[in-house]
């Protein structure tokens, strides 16, 4: 999984500034709604022997500043970083300890969660892992409702991007109808952050090559191929927002090309 560079310094300073006011002036309302506040940021077993617990979707700050949300409100969990256009779509899996492992859509781990309400963060600059902090509650990740003139703004920025990205047009076209419309329009972004990724790479030029024209459908279940210079997004909208490829999956469909 790749992440994109830091938050912004307000962002990250407006997210510690408000844990550090809650615990300095020893605001009650947070804590009285969430028991676990205390020990989700450092931790810590409660001495009366309550269980911990923590926000259905809640905000995090990471060691080295990354700002993110974790909804775990839905069948599954997602998460979205304050500077990126992408939500991902998490699959837990049990961990030693009584932990849980969240991972992408290619099986890579994204988060460790263990029983005491601690959260680890992996990410490409710190494999390892980094140690996350709850900043408090977040807003839940949903798609918002999209008409027909709203997706195709939506697939004119997310070609603009790609294009831009690449130097040269990269057209977005899309076959979809009102059910499909708000997960195509949130693939269209996705796909041109895979873009814009793979132009960072050494080898951008042979992957970018591969691709001529960007082409987004419904599908029963989310996939990406590159067919004669078309990367085609399949999406599946019974499954929401984890109902369309990663950023990581199209990346590594473009690698796979012969």
């Amino acid at each position: 999984m790749t992440v994109e560079p830091k938050a912004s310094s307000s962002a990250r300073s407006t997210a510690v500034k408000g844990v550090v006011i809650c615990l300095v002036l020893g605001l009650a309302a947070p804590a009285a709604a969430f028991p676990g506040l205390r020990e989700g940021l450092f931790g810590q077993r409660p001495s009366d022997g309550r269980q911990i617990t923590t926000p259905p979707v809640a905000r995090y700050v990471s060691e080295d500043g990354d700002v993110f949300t974790l909804d775990r409100s839905q069948a599954r969990p997602l998460l979205k970083f304050d500077n990126s256009y992408e939500v991902w779509a998490l699959r837990p899996q049990p961990a030693p300890r009584g932990d849980t492992i969240y991972k992408n859509d290619l099986g890579e781990p994204v988060l460790r969660a263990t029983r005491l309400g601690g959260i680890t963060l992996f990410t490409d600059q710190r494999p390892g892992g980094s140690a996350a902090a709850l900043a408090g509650v977040g807003a839940p990740l949903r798609l918002a409702i999209m008409g027909p003139q709203a997706l195709l703004e939506r697939l004119a920025q997310a070609s603009a991007r790609a294009s831009r990205a690449a130097r040269r047009l990269i057209p977005f076209e899309a076959e979809a109808t009102p059910s499909s419309s708000a997960l195509i329009a949130d693939a269209a972004m996705v796909t041109s952050e895979a873009v814009v990724r793979m132009t960072r790479r050494a080898d951008a030029r042979k992957l970018l090559e591969r691709i001529v024209k960007v082409r987004l459908v419904a599908g029963r279940k989310a996939s990406a191929l590159v067919n004669d210079g078309v990367l085609e997004v399949v999406v599946a909208p019974p499954d929401g927002l984890a109902g369309r490829p990663s950023s990581d999956r199209i990346v590594q469909v473009a690698e796979t090309v012969r």
